[in-house]
């Protein structure tokens, strides 16, 4: 019971950061999550007990998560190798999609709110940030980059790709995601080799 009880909840979780990714906050409902997870409308509200707040805010921790775990693994081979899996990551869901979702975290920082509904949202979007950040500093800091040199760019490279996912959706082409790429590689390999 309680694995189903998971499973159902987590697909629901991931169905809302999939909903987020491509129709953006305020376009993604309860009740169209729930059908989009294949749920029945009474779980998710059981799940989800204080409503669409606390389903986004989870989504978000769920694609910050999923995202840290890549980075994580491919961060083990140095900066550029997890350099290149974000890369990859944010170019697979977009291409995948045909150019129609992005990244949840994003949708929810720049998306107006309704009103109240802000501060545990946007918290959890600053976190993912600020770890995804982390982990690509601390990689650098591991590979010989000063510490302050190696903050900026890990921010830099995070804004870099959120940007350029945005802009690939814009102009349905990769093309912006292959200039970035070849950019923040540059930078990367600069920093480890000064």
């Amino acid at each position: 019971m309680a694995e189903s009880s998971t499973s159902a909840r987590e697909r629901i979780v991931a169905g809302a950061a999939d909903m987020i990714s491509r129709r953006g906050l305020n376009a993604t409902s309860i009740r169209e999550t729930a059908k989009h997870a294949r749920a029945p409308l009474g779980s998710t509200y059981h799940y989800f007990p204080e409503g669409k707040q606390q389903l986004v805010t989870e989504a978000v921790r769920y694609t910050g998560e999923w995202t840290a775990r890549s980075l994580r693994k491919e961060l083990q081979a140095g900066p550029e190798a997890g350099l290149q899996a974000f890369l990859a990551l944010w170019r697979k869901i977009v291409v995948d999609s045909d150019f129609r979702a992005g990244c949840p975290v994003l949708a929810v920082s720049i998306e107006e709110p309704a009103a109240g509904q802000t501060s545990a949202v946007l918290a959890a979007a600053a976190d993912v940030f600020s770890t995804w950040e982390g982990l690509l500093a601390d990689s650098l800091r591991e590979h010989g980059t000063e510490p302050e040199r190696a903050a900026h760019l890990a921010t830099l490279i995070v804004a870099a790709v959120e940007g350029t996912v945005a802009m690939c959706r814009a102009k349905r082409s990769t093309e912006p995601l292959d200039r970035t790429a070849g950019q923040l590689r540059a930078l990367i390999l600069a920093a480890i080799g000064d």
